[in-house]
C-alpha cells in the first residue's frame, strides 16, 4: 500500500509503523466483523414501505374494497366541512393546509389503502358464527386468493397485499398453517403464471410472536412452500408482529427480538407492533391502552435498536379510537389520529395500522404534512451538499443519507413529486435513492 500523494517528497515523510504482515494481521482479526456487518447490516433495500397497514377481517375482502374506503373516506370528510376543513381541524397552518389538501383528496380517489391485510386472526370468524369453523375458513382461505387474483387482473389490487394467519401457539398452530399454504397454493394455480404469478407486493404476517423459535419454525414453513409451489429459493418472507412481553425481554433476561434478524435467514421483512394485545399482557387497563404509553414506548424502542441496520421495517400499531359517532366524536377522534401518525413519524416509525375507512383522510394528512413541512430545508441541505455548497449547516455524509432518505419517502408515498424534488434538488428519484443507501447501489452496481 502506497502512501498518499502528500505534496511532500518521501523522504520527508515519517517512517511507516505498518507494513503488509500488519494489515494482513489486523484484516484477519476483523473478518469476522466485516462478515457480520456486510450480510447481517446491509441497510435498507430502499424500496417503498408503505405509511400503514389496513387489517380486514377476510370474510369482508372484495377487490373494490380500496376503492370502497377510499369513497368512504372521502364522503366522511366531505360531511366534516371536506379535507380542508379536517387540515385545519388537526393544527395545519394555511400554507400547509393549501399544499396538502389536494394531495390527500388525490390520494383517496386513486391509492386509498397501500399495504391490505386479510385478516384470519383476530376480529374473523366470531364464536358461533359458523358451525364448521375450519371448513369455512378453508373456503375463505381460497377465495380470498381468488379475489385477490382478480384484483390484480383488474388493476384494483393495493401495492402490498397479503394475509395474516393465525399465529404459532399450541392451539392455533396447525389451523394458520393449513390458511397459509390453502392461500398461497391457490394464488399460484389461479394466477395463471405459476410461480411467477405471486403479487411483487406479497406481504405475509405472523402473529403474537414470542419465542425465537417460533419465527425459526416459520422460517421452516415457508422454505417448505417454496419447494412445494416451485417458488424460487428465498421468494417468501414475512411480518413478525410483536404482541407478547416475552418477545422484549426473555425468561433469561435478554431481547428475544434481537436475536430475530440473525436468526430467520433474510427472511423478515418488518416488525409491527400490536398495540392491544400487547398492552393487556401487561394488565394495562383498557382505558389506557394505547400507541403513545411508556410501556409501548419501551417496547418500541427496544424493536428499533434491535433491527437497526438489519434491513428490517418497523411499523407501530393503531388506535381503535374511531372516527365515527356525532361530529364531536369524529372530530376528536380525527384529532388524536393525525396526533398519533405524527408522532409515530418523528420517532422513525414511518408505518401504522388503520382500522377503519374514516381514519384514512388523517393518515394522509399528517404524513404528507410531515413531509411537506420538512421538504424545504431537507432539500436545500440536499442541494448543498451535493453541490458542495456552504449553507447554514455543514452536513455530513450520513446526516445526506438521512436526508436524501427523507425525501425520497416523501416522493414514495405521494407528499412530493419527483419532479419538484428534481427542481429543487437537482436529483431524481434514482439519485436520491443511490444518495440514501450508498452501499446497495455499490452492491446492485457490481
Amino acid at each position: 500500500m502506497g502512501a498518499p500523494d502528500s505534496g511532500f517528497p518521501a523522504e520527508a515523510l515519517p517512517k511507516a509503523v505498518f507494513g503488509d504482515a500488519d494489515f494482513e494481521r489486523i484484516d484477519s482479526q476483523l473478518a469476522g466483523t466485516d462478515r457480520l456487518l456486510a450480510e447481517a447490516y446491509p441497510g435498507d433495500a430502499g424500496t417503498r414501505q408503505p405509511v400503514h397497514t389496513v387489517y380486514v377481517p377476510a370474510d369482508r375482502f372484495t377487490p373494490s374494497l380500496a376503492a370502497d374506503w377510499g369513497q368512504q373516506a372521502l364522503a366522511a370528510a366531505g360531511e366534516a366541512g371536506g379535507i380542508q376543513r379536517l387540515a385545519e381541524l388537526v393544527g395545519l397552518p394555511a400554507e400547509l393546509v393549501a399544499e396538502v389538501a389536494p394531495r390527500v383528496e388525490a390520494k383517496l380517489g386513486t391509492e386509498a389503502i397501500e399495504d391490505l391485510r386479510i385478516d384470519f386472526e383476530d376480529g374473523y370468524l366470531a364464536p358461533g358464527r359458523s358451525a364448521d369453523p375450519d371448513a369455512t375458513e378453508d373456503a375463505e382461505a381460497v377465495r380470498a386468493a381468488d379475489q385477490v387474483a382478480v384484483a390484480i387482473a383488474a388493476g384494483t389490487a393495493t401495492p402490498f397485499v397479503g394475509i395474516r394467519f393465525k399465529c404459532f401457539e399450541d392451539g392455533t398452530r396447525r389451523r394458520g398453517l393449513r390458511t397459509l399454504e390453502l392461500f398461497l397454493a391457490r394464488l399460484v394455480g389461479v394466477g395463471g403464471g405459476g410461480p411467477d404469478s405471486l403479487p411483487e407486493g406479497l406481504v405475509l404476517t405472523l402473529p403474537k410472536v414470542s419465542t425465537v423459535e417460533q419465527v425459526e419454525a416459520m422460517v421452516y414453513a415457508v422454505e417448505r412452500l417454496e419447494s412445494s409451489l416451485g417458488l424460487h429459493p428465498g421468494r417468501l418472507g414475512f411480518e413478525v408482529q410483536v404482541e407478547t412481553p416475552q418477545l422484549i425481554i426473555g425468561p433469561d433476561g435478554n431481547h428475544p427480538v434481537a436475536q430475530l434478524a440473525h436468526r430467520a435467514q433474510g427472511r423478515i421483512t418488518a416488525l409491527h407492533y400490536g398495540t392491544y394485545d400487547y398492552s393487556a399482557s401487561l394488565q394495562i387497563a383498557a382505558a389506557y391502552q394505547s400507541m403513545e404509553h411508556p410501556a409501548a414506548d419501551f417496547a418500541k424502542e427496544v424493536m428499533q435498536l434491535a433491527v437497526a441496520g438489519t434491513g428490517i421495517r418497523l411499523s407501530d400499531g393503531s388506535t381503535n379510537v374511531l372516527p365515527v359517532g356525532d361530529a364531536a366524536q369524529r372530530d376528536e377522534a380525527w384529532k388524536l389520529h393525525a396526533r398519533l401518525v405524527r408522532r409515530s413519524l418523528e420517532r422513525g416509525y414511518y408505518q401504522g395500522w388503520d382500522l377503519h375507512a374514516h381514519q384514512l383522510p388523517t393518515r394522509y394528512i399528517a404524513t404528507y404534512a410531515f413531509y411537506r413541512e420538512g421538504l424545504p430545508k431537507a432539500t436545500e441541505r440536499l442541494r448543498n451538499y451535493v453541490q458542495q455548497t456552504v449553507g447554514a449547516v455543514l452536513d455530513e455524509p450520513a446526516t445526506a443519507r438521512a436526508l436524501a432518505a427523507f425525501v425520497l419517502r416523501g416522493v414514495q408515498c405521494g407528499a412530493a413529486g419527483a419532479d419538484e424534488v428534481r427542481a429543487l434538488t437537482g436529483l431524481s428519484e434514482g439519485d436520491l435513492t443511490r444518495l440514501a443507501h450508498p452501499r446497495l447501489a455499490a452492491l446492485n452496481a457490481n
